[in-house]
């Protein structure tokens, strides 16, 4: 059976890291982007150089008529679709909450939220075997923000990652019997362009000596978890909440 997966916000960071694993493993791979063209493009051809297949699709997945586009294009240029990474998130400016503003927060839920559940609709209704499907698994990427608050930082983005945490329980029950599998990964400090958008592109650096390991993660890393979570290794973990965070 072809195995084919949906990336969303995989231009770069984990989410490039996994299209590319998840590429030399075998599956066909949609790309996904709302503003770094070039970068989604670069991946998509070196995937093609390796030999692999990859699409690209520009879409935010926050909007609803997006993420319908994006699955249709998946539908008919890659085929039924067996795994869906729920990749894509945003990071304000770190700031406490008497300091946000409606719009901000209205951002961060409606990117970091919205879309991993409309996109986790999408793919249930093509993967469930009640409605033929062949099943498939569903990773969501949460944070380890979900666990410590974000106070004084970011607690709309760390507050939207706990959303994604319930949502993964709910819908590995919901999907159970349907032969799809849900699962989550929380990574810890990733050395990813984040944290840039948080107004601190050194935080990885600055916070290095204080990490139990004395380093962030690598997106690979984090990676390696999400594919075994597809992975037929995996079969009877569903509803799991993995924490890839070096003990932080």
């Amino acid at each position: 059976m072809k195995q084919v997966m949906v990336v969303t916000g995989s231009s770069r960071g984990i989410g490039a890291a996994t299209a590319l694993m998840a590429s030399r493993r075998g599956y066909a791979v949609c790309i996904n982007y709302v503003s770094n063209g070039d970068a989604a493009e670069a991946l998509r051809a070196q995937i093609a150089g390796e030999g692999g297949e990859a699409i690209v699709v520009r879409g935010d997945m926050g909007v609803e008529d997006d993420v319908l586009r994006l699955f249709a294009a998946v539908d008919t240029q890659l085929g039924p679709i067996t795994a869906l990474v729920n990749n894509v998130g945003v990071l304000e400016q770190q700031c406490k909450l008497t300091e946000m503003s409606a719009e901000r927060m209205q951002r961060v839920f409606t990117t970091n939220i919205m879309s991993a559940f409309l996109c986790a609709r999408e793919a249930v209704r093509r993967m469930s075997t009640r409605s033929g499907g062949q099943g498939g698994g569903i990773v969501n990427i949460s944070s380890g923000a979900a666990r410590h608050g974000g106070a004084n930082t970011y607690i709309d983005y760390a507050s939207s990652k706990g959303a994604i945490d319930v949502m993964t329980l709910g819908l590995s029950k919901e999907v159970a019997e349907e032969g799809i599998r849900v699962n989550c990964v929380r990574p810890g400090v990733t050395d990813t362009e984040i944290h840039a958008s948080g107004g601190m592109p050194d935080r990885v650096a600055r916070m290095a000596a204080s990490l139990p390991m004395g380093r962030a993660a690598r997106s690979e890393e984090v990676a390696e978890s999400i594919l075994w979570l597809l992975s037929p290794q995996s079969s009877y973990v569903s509803g799991a909440i993995l924490d890839v965070a070096g003990s932080r």
